[in-house]
């Protein structure tokens, strides 16, 4: 088989994806393809190689050390492609699919008003609006944006900040004549806090002392 003949960015855009998202399940799901395909992918990739990738175990993937500098190497080279593509691309009108996760608040107050204008401006865009206050994970949601408030963990992600949001911590008046005025902090752990019953990635409420933050669980 000649290399005109294999996709060898398809090939390493799958494999990378499997290793991003730890296994050929969730790889298949972000690519619409079944488990079984991706394996023979990887395992076509990894004959034509002459070299073992991964180790498959009934847990988690492993990579090997050929599959760990082919990762590496394959991230760069499918980026300098994407970059490629984008500067060919750069004079010509924006086209294809965009899919934007945000949560509730932004994406109600900011978000939705600016669609009409967005969509005028950018016919041969179409939009896929996901909007969920829940902790997702992006690269298996496969959204191209997303809006969120908090810290970003270890991850190949870009983030830009926004902007900054301040929080109050509010009673209704015939609450604190019935229960008391908390003075501290401390003294929420003896009065009613509405939480939150999905994941957050921050579990209480912070409070700034100084230079540091201190977190309560009400």
């Amino acid at each position: 088989m000649s290399r005109l003949d294999i996709n060898r960015s398809a090939e390493m855009e799958v494999f990378v994806r499997v290793v991003d998202l730890g296994g050929f399940t969730a790889a298949a799901k972000s690519f619409r393809m079944t488990p079984s395909g991706v394996s023979k992918l990887v395992s076509r990739l990894e004959a034509r190689l002459g070299a073992r990738l991964v180790n498959r175990t009934t847990r988690k993937l492993q990579l090997t050390e050929e599959g760990q500098a082919f990762y590496q190497r394959s991230l760069r080279i499918l980026g300098e492609i994407n970059e490629a593509e984008r500067e060919a691309g750069s004079g010509a009108a924006p086209r294809g699919h965009l899919m934007v996760n945000s949560n509730i608040p932004f994406g109600m107050q900011y978000v939705m008003p600016l669609l009409p204008r967005f969509l005028v401006e950018h016919p041969d865009i179409t939009l896929d609006i996901v909007l969920t206050d829940t902790v997702i994970d992006l690269m298996q949601e496969r959204a191209d944006v997303a809006i969120r408030v908090g810290p970003l963990g270890a991850s190949r992600l870009v983030a830009r900040k926004l902007g900054t949001s301040r929080m109050a911590v509010v009673a209704a008046p015939t609450y604190l004549a019935r229960f008391g005025e908390p003075k501290t902090p401390a003294d929420l752990a003896g009065h009613r806090g509405i939480g939150w019953t999905f994941p957050r990635s921050i579990r209480g409420w912070p409070f700034r002392r100084g230079e540091r933050i201190e977190e309560v669980l009400p």
